[in-house]
This record gives structure tokens, C-alpha cells and sequence, in this order.
């Protein structure tokens, strides 16, 4: 039994709210799926977002990769030599990370598929229902406060809070939504590398001085600053958490010797997909670093593949898989759906993903 074909499908989905950060703005989801199908014509799904100022990815770039190098690495294999697949996968193009996601996954859906058995379970864990946080999109402070308000009342218990503009309107902000939200909510911060080290130290302080119950900081530095996320983290009582830093375990062993953040976001589209990913999750455990699962702006599809992973591993913090909740319809039919604040994964074979929606 061998693969027989590599499918490219580019959907647009729209958002039914804007979702703005320190980096961008964006009102719809356009995205890459990818459909591995095998001799008896089954199918496996995976996903890539182009994301310009994060992994440098374009829908074309994409497209190209999957169509070209990356279809040719697993074209007329046995989808059962799952492991070695996503090895070929790994180094057949250097960077795209996004697109060798997308493979991946999909590669892994469909040996869950051929087995019978849902995507999680294929990796280790029943399906179930997963809490997840809800992101506040960057905006004036008294649309983010409603904003955290709507999202309490339909159940949320924790709230991802972009910042990372204008410090003092950021310490605006969190004043705010903290009135809004209640004492019960969770409040974790993300700042999309939207601060500098000093400003960062200044500005978690003095939301530590006003007992506004922050849980953690997420990315508060560009990128590439190892040393102020270090900085950081040595100089606030906040756990801080590296997100955009993080891409490979070389880079996950350099915070850990660093000291440089307490937590992780791990991204399959960032680390290359599932078997990446889950080399990130083993390094990160072995290290003492805490573990949060994370997407993109991803559709349903690469939510699944992300939220199986979630469910494999051992974490502290509520999944920060929400992208999905934000669309106005999921692109496929089947897969994962949102239950108020939680996730459900789909029960039947694979990520449960019949077909594109019609």
C-alpha cells in the first residue's frame, strides 16, 4: 500500500473578529491544506498559514514546497514507515516550516486513519474535551475590557491578553481588564516581542505592584534577544514565556542553559509538525521547563493536529488553542468544534476530517 498523491487546496476563511497584535492585523484565514492520499483512497489532512512576520511563509512558498520537494520525499512510500516519512519530510527543504507541518500532520492523520483510530490516541491519549484560552485582540483599552467581560460570561476561564504597543496604555490595559474580567479569570500577557528588555522589567513590575494576577509573560522581547528574554526573566517574579524564540531543541537547550524563560510555546508550524514538535515536548520535560501547546491562525485542521499533541502532553497551562473559535465556519467538514470554552476532538479515525466543506 503506497501514498499515491499529494493534494494542495488554499482556502479563505474569514473571521467573525479582527485579530490584532503587536506585528499584524488580519480579518481572514488564508491557508494551505494538504491531503495525502493512499492507494485505497484514503485520505490524511494537514495545515500551513502563511505568517510573514513570524515563520517568513507565503501560500505560494507553500505551495511550491509541498507540490514540489516535500510531495516527491513521501509520493509512493508506505504510509505505514510513519516515522521515517516525517524524517524525509525534516530534510527535504531547508526553513518552510510551515509546509513541512502541514505534511506532517497530514501524514500522521492518515496512518491514524488507516488504523482505525483517532489522531490522538495514535500519538497516546483517548480524545476528550480540552479547555483552551481565549485571546483579547489588541485594541482600545475599553473595547478589550467589554471584550474580556463577553468572553467570561460565555465561560472562559482564561484570557490571553495581547499587549505590547504603548507601555502605558498596555498598564491601561490590564487595569482594565482585570475589572472587567473578575478575580476568577486567569490573565495571562502576550506581547508579540512588542517590548524591550528594560521595558518589559518596568512594565511586568508594575503590574506585580498592582496585584493584578498575571500568570505569566508571554515573548515580551524580539525574537532574536536571548539575552534580554534572560534579562527578563531574572529581574520579574512573573514566569515568562518564549514563544517566537522557540523553533528547534537547539534553541530550547539555549534557554534552558540561559535561564531564559520558564515556560514554552510550542508551535507545529514553527518546529516543522508533529514529530518535531514532540522532540521539543521531550527536551522541555526533561529540562524543567513548562510546556504550553499553541497555533498560528490556523483552521480546524491544524487545531486538531495541535490539540492531539496537547493531549499527549503534560502542562500546567490550559491549551492556548483558540484560532479556530475565531472563524466564521471551519473549511472542512468534520474534525474538532469548540463547545463554549473547550475543544472537542473528534472521536472517529484520524482527526475525523471527511472532506472540504462544500
Amino acid at each position: 500500500m503506497t501514498i499515491t498523491e499529494v493534494r494542495v487546496h488554499q482556502v479563505s476563511v474569514p473571521l467573525h473578529t479582527p485579530w490584532v497584535t503587536a506585528v499584524r492585523r488580519t480579518e481572514v484565514v488564508e491557508s494551505l491544506l494538504v491531503e495525502i492520499v493512499d492507494a485505497d483512497g484514503r485520505s490524511g489532512w494537514g495545515e500551513g498559514v502563511a505568517t510573514w512576520k513570524i515563520t517568513g511563509d507565503s501560500l505560494p512558498g507553500m505551495a511550491a514546497a509541498v507540490a514540489g520537494p516535500l510531495a516527491e520525499a513521501v509520493t509512493g512510500r508506505d504510509p505505514a514507515d510513519l516515522d521515517d516519512l516525517c524524517r524525509a519530510v525534516g530534510t527535504a527543504v531547508v526553513g518552510n516550516t510551515a509546509a513541512k507541518a502541514a505534511v506532517d500532520c497530514a501524514l500522521h492523520d492518515l496512518a491514524a486513519v488507516r488504523l482505525g483510530v483517532p489522531l490522538s490516541q495514535l500519538l497516546g491519549a483517548a480524545p476528550r474535551l480540552m479547555p483552551t484560552d481565549v485571546t483579547l485582540a489588541l485594541g482600545p483599552v475599553a473595547e478589550m475590557a467589554e471584550a474580556a467581560g463577553q468572553r467570561v460570561a460565555e465561560g472562559f476561564r482564561v484570557l490571553k491578553v495581547k499587549v505590547g504597543g504603548d507601555p502605558v496604555e498596555d498598564l491601561h490595559r490590564l487595569v482594565a481588564i482585570r475589572k472587567a474580567a473578575g478575580p476568577g479569570t486567569v490573565i495571562r500577557l502576550d506581547a508579540n516581542q512588542g517590548w524591550t528588555a528594560r521595558e518589559a522589567v518596568r512594565i511586568v513590575s508594575q503590574l506585580e505592584d498592582a496585584d493584578l494576577g498575571i500568570e505569566l509573560v508571554e515573548q515580551p522581547v524580539p525574537a532574536g534577544d536571548l539575552d534580554g528574554l534572560a534579562f527578563v526573566s531574572a529581574r520579574v517574579s512573573t514566569p515568562v514565556a518564549a514563544d517566537e524564540t522557540v523553533w528547534s531543541p537547539a534553541d530550547l537547550v539555549e534557554i534552558v542553559r540561559r535561564r531564559a524563560a520558564d515556560v514554552v510555546n510550542i508551535k507545529l508550524a514553527k518546529s516543522g509538525g508533529l514529530r518535531p514538535a514532540r522532540g521539543l515536548v521531550a527536551v522541555a520535560e526533561a529540562s524543567g521547563v513548562q510546556v504550553m501547546v499553541g497555533s498560528m491562525m490556523e483552521s480546524h485542521v491544524g487545531i486538531g493536529a495541535a490539540a492531539s499533541l496537547a493531549a499527549v502532553t503534560r502542562t500546567p497551562y490550559a491549551v492556548d488553542l483558540d484560532a479556530a473559535w475565531w472563524l466564521k465556519h471551519s473549511p472542512v467538514t468534520g474534525g474538532p468544534s469548540y463547545e463554549g470554552p473547550d475543544l472537542r476532538l473528534a472521536a472517529a479515525p484520524g482527526l475525523g476530517i471527511t472532506g472540504l466543506r462544500p
